[in-house]
Formats: C-alpha cells, structure tokens, sequence
C-alpha cells in the first residue's frame, strides 16, 4: 500500500513546478520554431493576359516581373529555385476603360513546398492597368 503512495505523489507531488517546467519548454520550443522563420523575395517574371482583338488598350505599363515573398524556416527557404514559381495576370475579360484590378495567379507545386512548410505569395497580390479606347491613345 505504501508503494501506491510513493507512486501517486511522485506523480501528483510538486505539480506546480511539473506545470511551471512544462509551459517553459513549449516557450522554448515555439520561441525556437518561430526565430527560424524568414521570409526571402525573389522576382520572377510574370505573363500578362490581354485581349489583343479588344478596342481598349492599355495606357499604363505592363509589368514583366512581380515579386515573390517566400517564408519559411531558414534552412529551406534559400534551397527554392525560383524558377519553380510562375506567376499570371488574366485581364482577357477586361469590357471597359478605365483602372482594371486582378489577382496575381502562383504557380507552383503545392505538395513540395506545403510539406516543408514554406508560403508562398505575391507582393503585391493584386495588379493594377488602366486600359483606354484604341482610338484615344
């Protein structure tokens, strides 16, 4: 009977302390986990989509490349071929004048960079043109 009670109390004895040592390691353990974390750009070139056979025009330029913010712990991060990623613009549906917004599409392989626990995203996400009559310019 007496060893039931070394048992218990050596589990049950002192639970401040056990409760006090255990959130100090999850600290150290989230701490370390999120210092490691780094974010790189890279800039890779982007396609543009726009109705050739449209009147409108675009009177403002085209960007040709977009950055790329790629986050993830520090290890990995600079190991990324930035060819992988493809960036595209659809502005093919554009029907007016006027200041057209899309959202910059990313290409890439999903799989690959989720299992190493990379994001990846466009800065900025979104791309402005202003398009105008042909017959305006």
């Amino acid at each position: 009977m007496q060893t039931k009670n070394k048992f218990s109390s050596a589990i049950f004895g002192n639970w401040v302390i056990k409760v006090f040592s255990f959130l100090a390691a999850l600290a150290i353990v989230v701490a370390v986990r999120f210092l490691n974390v780094t974010d790189r750009v890279v800039t890779i070139p982007v396609t543009v989509y726009i109705d050739g056979s449209s009147d409108l025009k675009p009177a403002s330029l085209v960007p040709e490349s977009i950055d790329v913010v790629i986050t993830g712990d520090d290890d990995i991060v600079y190991l990324v071929d930035p060819s992988l990623i493809t960036a595209s613009v659809d502005f093919s549906d554009v029907g007016e004048e006027g200041i057209a917004r899309r959202v910059v599409y990313l290409d890439y392989d999903n799989d690959i960079f989720s299992s190493y626990g990379l994001t990846i995203k466009a800065n900025p996400a979104t791309m402005r043109i202003l398009f105008q009559s042909g017959g305006d310019q």
